[in-house]
């Protein structure tokens, strides 16, 4: 069971969405909007939200903003009437986790949400392991089938952060901003020359892919 808030300012999608998650045995709690749903989570820790983006006052980017500087790991999904590439581009460069355009479909939507749980167990691991991959943070190590492999601080970090959560797209902004300190100079695009360096390394590894999003930046694939 999880605990999930869902944020959406049609008072009976709320009901019925609520409902249904009750069904599948979450706990949830639903709020018509953001500013309520801000002072809830400083009362209660969730495990997954469900955000709306057409809203009055707050909308969901700016409320999904909001979260990211309190929380960067807590799986976001966005259930929106959007469906053009901008809205999705701008919702995954803030760091949501999922996308879904209504209607949605509820069993889907139940899928989804055992995905996202499952995902957000792994980003609270120490030591990752993936087929006959294994990913140490405690000691800054690579292992493929026992054989460790040589990578650097920010070749490290990079991976972790695509592998603890496979399947999200990450900018290059995103990375750059997230997991180092870098000078004024830095180009989101110095992220592709640590990528083509990881791949090397990585070229007998079978147990996931990184692939390259087209117009966005990377995610990883656990085959």
């Amino acid at each position: 069971m999880a605990t999930i808030l869902v944020l959406e300012d049609d008072k009976d999608l709320n009901k019925s969405l609520c409902t249904f998650l009750a069904m599948k045995n979450h706990e949830t709690d639903g709020f018509t909007n953001a500013e309520a749903a801000l002072e809830g989570m400083e009362n209660k820790k969730y495990d997954l939200i469900i955000s709306d983006v057409m809203m009055k006052d707050m909308d969901g980017f700016e409320f999904a903003e909001a979260i990211r500087d309190m929380d960067d790991s807590i799986p976001i999904m966005f259930m929106t009437a959007l469906d053009d590439i901008y809205s999705k581009t701008k919702g995954y460069k803030i760091g949501i986790d999922d996308y879904m355009v209504k209607p949605v479909d509820p069993e889907e939507l139940n899928l989804r949400i055992g995905a996202l749980l499952k995902r957000s167990g792994l980003k609270n691991e120490k030591k990752l392991t993936i087929g006959d991959f294994i990913l140490d943070r405690e000691e800054f190590s690579a292992y493929w089938k026992g054989e460790e492999i040589s990578l650097t601080k920010r070749e490290f970090e990079i991976l972790f952060t695509l592998l603890s959560s496979p399947k999200k797209t990450f900018t290059r902004s995103l990375l750059l901003d997230k997991l180092w300190d870098w000078d004024s100079n830095s180009s989101p695009r110095a992220i592709d020359v640590y990528m083509t360096k990881l791949r090397t390394k990585l070229e007998k590894c079978t147990s996931f892919e990184i692939i390259t999003v087209h117009g966005l930046g990377y995610k990883a694939i656990i085959k």
